[in-house]
């Protein structure tokens, strides 16, 4: 199974949706809620975000070597073989 790592903030609702979505289907995850990380985490969330082609939006979800970001169910499926 892929890797998959969410870049969200706390109160975002689109990141809340997009970690209920992991959940439902049973698909382990991490994620970092950047609005509660430490100045060093956000630096380096920030720089994988643009190492990644884009700018900080939220949520920043990667799965594998694929990045998907905003809230898209269809392309998480996708990308995961559902």
């Amino acid at each position: 199974m892929k890797k998959v790592v969410l870049y969200t903030l706390s109160t975002c609702p689109w990141c809340m949706r997009a970690k209920k979505f992991f959940r439902e289907h049973d698909i382990p995850f991490e994620y970092v809620d950047y609005d509660k990380a430490d100045d060093k985490t956000k630096r380096d969330i920030k720089e994988d975000c643009l190492a990644h082609g884009s700018e900080m939006s939220f949520p920043f979800v990667k799965i594998g070597d694929d990045v998907v970001v905003g809230y898209n169910p269809d392309k998480y499926s996708k990308l995961m073989g559902l």
